[in-house]
């Protein structure tokens, strides 16, 4: 089949979804933009956000390297993480950024800047160019102040009573603008407090995305998160975005029907178990997804995300679902 080149896809997440994404779909002719919660404040990111006031630059290093088409080295130079020192824990490419927003003044001027640098196939954007913190209340009454407190925390399951970001942050313009221009908008995977939800806590974010004649698929996570997302069926995980967005807006649901080898389920029994579809309407289109782990060391296994989409694979079956647009 003969592709039009140039459609436009519009990625929403944050974190490794996102890069997951980004990185098979960047091989393939189309107009590229992620975009990109500004809601993470854990580790290297979380420190540079404090003392330097920064936004957080995690998220949007991934996105970077995920399109960049720049040498190896250069995008193993952006992730490189100093292991002592003063500088033990951050990422080189988390301090590029932090240092180009205060040369330039401007987060999203750093962006652009470092997408030059790195070559990329696509535009990074920030959902918000507010400094802003995610909160979320749990029924017991207990409030979690911060996406890194939310994404160590054992009693989301159990059930809470709001979500939210403080203080209330405007949109960035770009954004509407990409997502009313977009052929295809695609949420998911990631983590659905921390990477996904922020996104559509944005002022105007979740109204674009009803509005837009794009075309929108959800990319269902993998595994469930204990003590967050224990328990979720395909069900949950849309009910949830639902609730957010407004109304359910999926033209397709991406789900994985592929099993992981036994012993690396049993090992992740302990962090969470296999996401099940318990959906069935002609919207879900099932897929071997999973990424490869046969190269991976014994010592790797606990590693939570071994368990993984493989890049090319979901690229391929949202390249199906482009086609057809």
């Amino acid at each position: 089949m003969i592709r039009a080149a140039s459609k436009k896809i519009v990625v929403i997440g944050g974190g490794t979804g996102n890069f997951v994404v980004l990185r098979g779909l960047k091989k393939y002719p189309l107009d590229l933009t992620a975009i990109v919660s500004m809601a993470d404040d854990g580790g290297s990111t979380g420190i540079l956000r404090d003392e330097l006031g920064v936004l957080p630059p995690g998220d949007v290093r991934q996105c970077l390297v995920a399109l960049s088409n720049s040498s190896r080295l250069m995008r193993s130079l952006m992730n490189y993480r100093f292991e002592n020192g003063g500088l033990g824990g951050h990422s080189f490419g988390n301090l590029l950024l932090s240092a180009l927003e205060k040369v330039t003044g401007s987060f999203e001027k750093a962006v652009e800047e470092a997408g030059k640098i790195l070559y990329i196939n696509g535009k990074v954007i920030p959902v918000t160019m507010n400094q802003v913190r995610l909160k979320m209340v749990l029924n017991n009454r207990k409030v979690l102040e911060g996406e890194r407190e939310i994404y160590l925390s054992q009693e989301i399951d159990q059930g809470y009573k709001t979500i939210y970001l403080e203080p209330y942050p405007k949109v960035n313009p770009k954004v509407i603008e990409e997502i009313d221009s977009a052929d295809l908008v695609v949420i998911g995977p990631g983590g659905l407090h921390t990477s996904l939800i922020p996104n559509l806590l944005v002022e105007g974010v979740s109204d674009a995305i009803c509005q837009s004649d794009a075309k929108k698929v959800f990319v269902l996570n993998l595994m469930n998160r204990k003590g967050q997302t224990g328990g979720y069926k395909a069900s949950h995980y849309l009910h949830e975005l639902v609730r957010f967005l407004g109304k359910d807006v999926f033209d397709h649901i991406l789900i994985n029907v592929e099993k992981p080898p036994k012993e690396l389920i049993d090992v992740y029994a302990n962090e969470g178990e296999l996401v099940e579809n318990d959906l069935q309407d002609g919207r879900i289109l099932e897929a071997h997804m999973l990424g490869a782990v046969a190269a991976m060391a014994k010592k790797d296994l606990l590693k939570r995300n071994l368990i993984r989409h493989d890049s090319n694979k979901l690229a391929q079956e949202l390249m199906k679902i482009v086609d057809h647009i």
